[in-house]
């Protein structure tokens, strides 16, 4: 500990006891202990090094008066499997479970900084801090009861805040599983693992109904934030009592002390309804407590906050409701001008959040080989509604939705899995040069259809078409567009039709993801633009498919130059193309290594269409790349929230927590990828990585494996490997296969190189790392994940860091 009021670990320091002092300067299994840096009811935790890893962790260890009590022993076992199951920012994560000689212990997070009790020893917390701190709790307590864990002892001393100011849930030690409708069991009992007869939880925390003996359910974790709310409000707790009778008595049957006034409104609101004594009139989800605390962050709630609860409990205000909404609708309508005399100024409307999914086109043809054209039109219709009013509207991408082609599936259940509020549906025929679309906007809470229209048009007209589509769409969904939005949709123009099938073609092969994929996209793509020398989008298609072939298909430096004129070439022809600045953003990081030119395409990208998620997932990376793995994770999130179902961008999330050392939220992206495409080469690939570094080397060996699938020749060579010298032996005939196959085709040394690095053949690591810098292999601009801390020290590595402009 560095002073008063510093806390390390999951669980809060205390003076604790002077058991399991003799584990101090003891190794158990790759854990050697340093000093203890806490003691609870449910454990004791040591700050410990993990020799395999070379970080710091805290292991947390029963006392030493349990250690032999049955039930302590199952009430530890259970925290870790709750535990566990999370993987979020503001929860203290989960490394490991273990037992070493008797000694059973968890591996978990060191969380360094300040409980938020401490944080608090000088008084209140300012509005603005006590939003941003709720909003994490709130954030990180959804993820746990998504997830069927309640924490059951939140409190101000269980909430960590870090040096990074981000706020931490710690010490789910009284967590529960439940599952369906299974709740909690009664929290006085003579069972409790905590003491006979004793409460489970902290007694100024605990909400009503836990104290009157019944089961306690996520709304009790609400009511304990709600308290947690409060203290950092005021810097004191809402109820008071001299004894726990007392205490007890005021939380079950007095209203809260009243909030000082300089607590905003909303805030207040907020607070109460957390406090209410009936579970039924709080809110009822953490993620409903989220979303108005990112309203009122946003400036985009209103008194109705404390209205809508308010008036759950007190019907006679349903008449006063009444008169304020006819109001509100004169106000929000201007009559007479009515709100500029009554307000004066601007006004701000409070933003809506549309999630919207344009299901797969049905082609009504009856031909298979027409099927590019509906699945284009899917994707083009993706594209439209996704650059307008994107801070309202998101729109789900083209991977998620593809799984739902010529599904049987109810509307309300797909629209459950994607979590949309709005479907289209469509469908499309193409008779000799004309195209027929029949489309309907479907709500999904109510299966509603909320409008339905045929179209036809020459095939030239298509992009109109299509922008008429989506005006009716935007329309149906009262979106204000904005003059840039309403003109883009207005100046569309005719398309060369030969043009355009053959770009719908190149399109549908190049979603393949195959070498042979790549060559017919590439053909297609070509076409086009002998149709129609100064069309935009081929051009960005065919930088793509280069651009693709340069990541371990074909060597960097033919892919790069073709790739770089063809991207080039489609932003000089519509620099309002998202997809042309996407495709020349990936180009100057990985295959041509401009970096800081990279910035300005990534951001513009962004900037057209907010809703392109390739964009956002590979530009996480870039921030990785560039050392801001902090800011990396909102974009691959966003990314991952507009395309629920890509198993790349989950793998792709993984190697953003690879970066951050997060190896088993890592390893809980790669298997939610492979549960997705289970063939998924680079979710193995995440999953390998991650499980090397965190010494599990019997998995990585399978996961290697892995990531040759049918090549019988590798299989061999790993086998025989691991017979011989276990897992480094493996990794070093992986690497000999490939570098007698790299005399005969192209591959990637950078990979070669790994596989060196992993038997722990340094020296041949470093001089295929050469090669690969030679050539410009892709691979290379990852130097600064943890996978290769075994060089950093090595000179000849910090010269190679430098030269590439990564030091």
């Amino acid at each position: 500990m560095q002073g008063k009021g510093k806390e390390e670990g999951c669980l809060p320091v205390t003076t604790g006891t002077a058991g399991h002092d003799s584990l101090i300067g003891r190794t158990l299994s790759h854990y050697r202990i340093i000093q203890k840096i806490g003691s609870g009811g449910m454990g004791v935790v040591y700050k410990a090094e993990d020799t395999s890893l070379d970080r710091f962790v805290a292991l947390k260890f029963l006392p030493e008066d349990l250690s032999h009590d049955h039930q302590a022993m199952e009430r530890f076992q259970r925290e870790a499997k709750a535990a566990s199951a999370l993987n979020h920012p503001n929860i203290c994560t989960i490394y490991e479970v273990n037992e070493v000689d008797g000694q059973a212990f968890i591996s978990m997070e060191l969380v360094e900084g300040q409980s938020l009790s401490a944080h608090l020893f000088n008084g209140p917390l300012s509005a603005d801090e006590v939003i941003r701190y709720a909003l994490q709790l709130a954030d990180g307590l959804a993820h746990a009861h998504e997830h069927g864990v309640i924490h059951r002892d939140l409190k101000s001393a269980n909430v960590m805040i870090t040096r990074d100011g981000r706020a931490k849930v710690l010490d789910f030690g009284l967590a529960k599983r439940f599952t369906g409708t299974e709740l909690d069991e009664v929290t006085r009992s003579q069972a409790s693992l905590t003491a006979p007869g004793a409460l489970v939880g902290t007694l100024a925390y605990m909400a009503p109904e836990q104290l009157r003996g019944q089961p306690a359910d996520a709304r009790s974790d609400i009511w304990a934030l709600g308290v947690v709310l409060y203290d950092m409000a005021t810097g004191h707790l809402p109820f008071r009592g001299q004894t726990g009778y007392e205490l007890s008595s005021a939380i079950m049957n007095q209203a809260p002390r009243p909030l000082p006034s300089q607590v905003p409104t909303e805030l207040r609101a907020v607070i109460r309804r957390c406090l209410e004594k009936e579970p039924g009139w709080r809110f009822q989800r953490a993620g409903e407590v989220r979303e108005v605390l990112e309203a009122i962050q946003e400036g985009a709630v209103a008194p109705w906050v404390a209205w809508r609860y308010r008036l759950a409990r007190r019907p006679w205000l349903a008449l006063v409701a009444a008169l304020l909404v006819t109001v509100a609708v004169v106000v929000g309508l201007n009559v007479g001008g009515l709100r500029g005399r009554l307000f004066g100024g601007k006004t701000s409307i409070p933003v809506r959040s549309i999630r919207l999914a344009v299901l797969p086109f049905a082609n009504l043809t009856g031909d298979p080989e027409q099927e590019y054209l509906s699945d284009g039109l899917t994707q083009e219709m993706i594209t439209q509604l996704g650059r307008l009013h994107p801070e309202t509207l998101s729109v789900i991408a083209r991977t998620s939705v593809m799984r739902y082609k010529q599904t049987d599936k109810p509307i309300d259940q797909i629209g459950r899995e994607l979590g949309v509020d709005y479907i289209l549906e469509g469908s499309a025929r193409r008779e000799a040069g004309r195209i027929r679309i029949n489309a309907e906007l479907i709500q999904v809470r109510d299966q509603a259809q909320l409008w339905a229209e045929s179209y036809e048009r020459e095939l030239a007209s298509i992009m109109a078409l299509q922008s008429d589509v989506a005006s009716r769409v935007a329309s149906s969904l009262t979106l204000t567009l904005l003059p840039a939005e309403r003109m883009r949709l207005v100046n569309v123009r005719n398309v060369n039709p030969e043009a355009y099938e053959a770009y719908l073609h190149g399109l549908h092969h190049f979603y393949e993801l195959t070498p042979g994929g790549f060559d017919t996209a590439q053909k297609y793509y070509e076409l086009a633009l002998e149709k129609d020398p100064n069309f935009a989008l081929a051009y960005a298609g065919i930088a793509l498919v280069w651009g693709a072939r340069g990541l371990g298909i074909t060597p960097p430096g033919e892919a790069a130059p073709k790739a770089n004129a063809a991207a080039l070439k489609a932003v000089a022809l519509d620099d309002t193309l998202a997809e042309a600045h996407y495709a020349l953003a990936s180009i100057k990081t990985w295959l041509v290594w401009d970096l800081p030119g990279a910035e300005p395409e990534w951001r513009r990208a962004i900037e057209l269409n907010p809703n392109l998620p390739d964009a956002r997932a590979f530009y996480s990376h870039y921030l990785c790349i560039m050392g801001h793995q902090q800011e990396a994770e909102p974009q691959i999130t966003r990314a991952l929230e507009l395309d629920p179902f890509n198993s790349l961008f989950q793998s792709l999330y993984g190697t953003v927590l690879v970066y951050q050392r997060r190896y088993d939220d890592a390893i809980a992206h790669a298997k939610t990828a492979l549960r997705i495409s289970p063939d998924s080469p680079d979710a193995h690939s995440t999953l390998w990585v991650a499980l090397f570094l965190k010494g599990m080397y019997k998995d990585a060996f399978v996961e290697a494996k892995a990531n040759f699938p049918g090549d019988h020749e590798m299989e061999e060579a790993l086998e025989r490997g691991y017979t011989e010298s276990g897992y480094p032996g493996a990794m070093r005939r992986a690497a000999e296969v490939l570098v007698e196959r790299s005399h005969k085709t192209y591959v990637s040394p950078e990979s070669i190189a790994e596989l060196y690095l992993q038997s722990g053949e340094k020296n041949l690591a470093l001089q295929w790392f050469e090669k690969a810098f030679e050539i410009g292999d892709p691979n290379m601009l990852y130097l600064g994940l943890p996978f290769y801390d075994s060089l950093r020290s090595d000179p000849r590595f910090q010269d190679l860091l430098r030269r590439m402009n990564l030091a």
